[in-house]
């Protein structure tokens, strides 16, 4: 039996903009909770002009504000305070990601909301925390990146690397997630609400744990290897004779074993004290490429791939954009679904997250102010109130 999902009934408001906290909420959304996303008049959430993309709008917006609805509100009028106040009484859940400090001067901190709305759950995402010396030093992702030794790893001897997607933001917007369900849970046991508080710094440390612990009490840090895995070999790329990458991973000494006999046809690489544990595989890493690459440059890719499906040995194809939306196994999954923007329906994907109870609750990407007139009106303000908040361009 298909039920409701799981958040419905509950209501997020979210002063949001960029990454993190509208992943965060876009994720609640689909979950079934309604968000109702608090933007600027006139210019809304920053991240709506990053580019032009998505048929004029921008691939960041699109990607995370589906199933929201935008009500424009100007934070710093005075009048815009009753309005505030209206949708955190019938709220479960304020999200933001403002400037440091921000919500505290306009009494949106959780220390001021809690006497009057203590079952109101506070998520506040910044990027590096509510204390310290980096509190009020701003964060963006490639920043925080750099601050987390994330670029310390990444990228080739000579030349350090950024990720190519903003992977401080997301970590912080999952984690948002999954603390926001925690309280919810927490609160469905006391009735009260709580305070969360997620850097974008913090989130980063927390999925560095492999490099750090590798460098544990003052050991060497991995060092950076490009596509290869820093310690073990061989996992990573190489080039077939059609000059296209496959990327390998071998994580056993019994897929070595396999690979040198029914892949590379040598099977006394195996006894070779060069190749014969990983440890050794990794230090001579750069003779055991070339004999890599020698072999697989007598076949194309498509070759090499079959000859590794054969023999049960894992790898990959490096796929580009448009491969990656024609991908086969996605479209044997149903992955992809019609959404709705304000400039005409583009592709998008389901959720990752499959449950056999219930169907994510999927929904437009909302124009700005689409919905303001109706949020307002559900909060019981009439029709001339309506229009004087306009007039007066609290809305």
């Amino acid at each position: 039996m298909i039920n409701t999902p799981p958040l419905q009934g509950i209501t997020v408001v979210s002063l949001e903009h960029a990454i993190a906290a509208p992943l965060c909420t876009r994720q609640l959304a689909e979950l079934g909770a309604r968000v109702i996303k608090v933007e600027r008049r006139e210019s809304g959430d920053f991240a709506r002009h990053y580019d032009d993309r998505v048929l004029g709008q921008s691939s960041h917006f699109i990607w995370t504000n589906r199933s929201k609805q935008s009500l424009t509100l100007n934070l710093k009028h005075q009048d815009s305070g009753q309005i505030m106040r209206r949708l955190l009484e019938t709220s479960d859940v304020l999200v933001q990601n403002l400037a440091p400090g921000a919500t505290r001067k306009m009494g949106l901190d959780f220390e001021q909301l809690h006497e009057q709305y203590e079952k109101l759950i506070v998520c506040n995402i910044s990027g590096y925390g509510p204390a310290g010396p980096f509190e009020n030093k701003k964060a963006y992702d490639l920043l925080v990146q750099a601050e987390a030794g994330f670029l310390n790893i990444t990228g080739t001897k000579n030349d350090m690397a950024k990720s190519g997607i903003s992977i401080a933001d997301i970590a912080a917007g999952m984690q948002a997630q999954t603390a926001i369900l925690a309280a919810l849970i927490q609160r469905s046991k006391t009735n009260k609400g709580s305070n969360i508080d997620i850097s974008m710094l913090e989130a980063m440390v927390e999925w560095m744990g492999f490099p750090l612990n590798y460098a544990y009490d003052g050991a060497s840090p991995p060092a950076r290897t490009g596509t290869d895995h820093a310690s073990i070999y061989p996992y990573g790329a190489f080039v077939t004779g059609d000059e296209k990458v496959i990327m390998l991973g071998l994580q056993n000494e019994r897929e070595w074993t396999v690979f040198c006999e029914s892949v590379l046809e040598q099977a006394e690489l195996t006894s070779d004290p060069r190749f014969a544990k990983n440890v050794s595989r990794s230090s001579n890493r750069e003779a055991l490429k070339e004999i890599i690459e020698q072999k697989f440059a007598n076949f194309t890719a498509e070759e090499v791939a079959n000859k590794l499906d054969q023999a049960q040995i894992a790898f990959a194809n490096v796929n580009d954009m448009p491969e990656v939306w024609d991908h086969p196994q996605l479209k044997a999954l149903n992955r992809l679904i019609d959404t709705d923007t304000p400039k005409g329906t583009v592709k998008s994907f389901k959720p990752p997250g499959n449950n056999s109870s219930f169907e994510p609750s999927l929904g437009p990407v909302p124009a700005l102010g689409e919905h303001t007139t109706g949020i307002l009106s559900d909060l019981g303000f009439d029709t001339n109130e309506i229009k004087r908040f306009q007039e007066n361009e609290v809305v």
